[in-house]
């Protein structure tokens, strides 16, 4: 007995003398956190203001009420996402799809990476098993294989050379491979062959944490199967472009619906035929292209890009200024050299007295004071919040959203180039289907600021 004593105290004196806390509460200490402001957004920082319509309600709809509301700091984009900045996403995409079925072409033939001359270039990075390690091995064992996609979850080779000049094209399947993502030949005119848009499809999953808090209230458990709220959504997100001839009967728009996605006259102006299911998968791609670079660089990951909610997008619209009736805080619409302030549909519908027709670049006229531009016309915009005509009585006062999944109305905010002055006030509300999308609507980003700033003491 006093021999297992004797052993049992060297051995906890090993451990206590072997530990670097030396018995102490210390933590557990991660890399520390900077906080950098993503590129093109700026930080709004938090405080509280009356949302919603405090001078009269002019159209009576009786639907913002004036309530006072508290939200934390954000990030918000500059300006509306733009066409090149879109296009972006839609070349990933793209991309993506083609390398993946590349991948399982040369899987199919039995290609690997050591065939540099042909489609093997493409082959799926894990396709030679001798360099995987130990973890990939038991991944590509016990969870790739039993999925009911035999391909899913292994990675593509995102340094090969993917080329889309028919010229460069490496041998007859990579032609095979790259031909079946293009409209079939009796689809084609003016002899331009067309990409299949249809087949840009945007794949991802995201956890319904309300779903899963409102379970675990109702259960009463702490822990619950996280399965049923683990949601996977496949989005097409080529914008429409035939909504420039759709939202208007009678009307010559086709110069639009042709060039204004495609042609570089266009990229700095907003992306617009864009429904509310894109934008999210937007968001969650944007999330996860940075996040990608984060983890290459062995940085933390941020916090994932969303659309605002109606009382943030209000309050980073209202620029600081509390009973401002529009961004720039006058009630006027005319600037004291008798322009106007933004890009809407001024005197009785006289599109071009504001010097715009349709839309203009996103980074026109002047921003407000948290240097924002284009809160109010240009483009209306999506936010995350469903539509209730009585929903500010009922959402709580600290950063309120009103989010169902079974309301398919959406707050677009803001007014756009189409719209009468009205609907560029601040606390003004209107609303889209999700499913829909239109000329005249656009989105930006937000994303949460991690932390409090530091208090100064005076």
């Amino acid at each position: 007995m006093k021999r297992l004593l004797v052993l049992l105290s060297i051995s906890l004196l090993i451990v206590s003398c072997g530990n670097k806390n030396r018995g102490e509460l210390i933590g557990v200490k991660q890399k520390k956190w900077f906080g950098e402001k993503p590129y093109g957004m700026q930080l709004v920082e938090g405080g509280s203001y009356i949302m919603g319509k405090s001078d009269e309600d002019n159209a009576q709809l009786q639907n913002a009420p004036a309530r006072t509301v508290t939200v934390p700091s954000f990030y918000i984009d500059e300006t509306e996402i733009t066409n090149s900045e879109y296009r972006q996403f839609v070349y990933w995409v793209k991309d993506s799809i083609a390398l993946a079925m590349l991948a399982r072409k040369a899987d199919e033939l039995e290609l690997g990476e050591d065939n540099k001359d042909g489609i093997g270039e493409f082959a799926f990075q894990d396709a030679d098993t001798t360099k995987l390690n130990e973890f990939q091995k038991y991944m590509r064992a016990n969870y790739y294989d039993v999925s009911e996609d035999l391909f899913a979850g292994r990675a593509l080779n995102w340094d090969a050379n993917l080329s889309w000049n028919t010229e460069d094209y490496y041998d007859q399947a990579y032609a095979e491979v790259m031909d079946s993502l293009y409209l079939p030949p009796e689809q084609w005119y003016n002899g331009e062959i067309k990409l299949d848009v249809s087949k840009l499809v945007y794949a991802y999953t995201w956890f319904d944490a309300e779903g899963a808090a409102a379970e675990s209230k109702r259960t009463r458990k702490q822990f619950i199967d996280r399965t049923p709220f683990i949601k996977k959504e496949a989005v097409q997100i080529y914008p429409d472009t035939t909504v420039w001839i759709k939202d208007f009967v009678y009307s010559y728009n086709e110069p639009m619906h042709n060039d204004y996605f495609s042609h570089p006259a266009y990229q700095d102006y907003p992306v617009v035929g864009v429904s509310w299911g894109q934008a999210v998968a937007f968001c969650n791609w944007r999330t996860n292209f940075k996040n990608g670079y984060q983890r290459e660089k062995g940085k933390p990951s941020v916090s994932r890009f969303r659309l605002p909610n109606e009382a943030e997008w209000e309050y980073a619209a209202r620029g600081g200024i509390p009973s401002g009736t529009y961004p720039w805080g006058s009630p006027y619409l005319l600037n004291d050299r008798a322009c106007f302030l933004a890009n809407f549909k001024p005197l009785r519908g006289d599109y071009a007295s504001d010097q715009a027709v349709y839309t203009v670049e996103a980074r026109s006229y002047d921003p407000n004071d948290y240097n924002l531009y284009n809160m109010a016309g240009n483009v209306a915009e999506w936010t995350n919040s469903s539509y209730d005509t009585g929903a500010y009585e009922y959402v709580a006062s600290l950063n309120p959203n009103m989010s169902f999944a079974n309301e398919f109305r959406k707050v677009v905010r803001g007014g756009s180039w189409k719209d009468v002055a009205y609907f560029l006030r601040v606390s003004s509300r209107d609303y889209e289907y999700s499913d829909t999308s239109r000329s005249y609507i656009g989105f930006r980003t937000v994303q949460d600021y991690l932390g409090v700033q530091k208090v100064k003491i005076k």
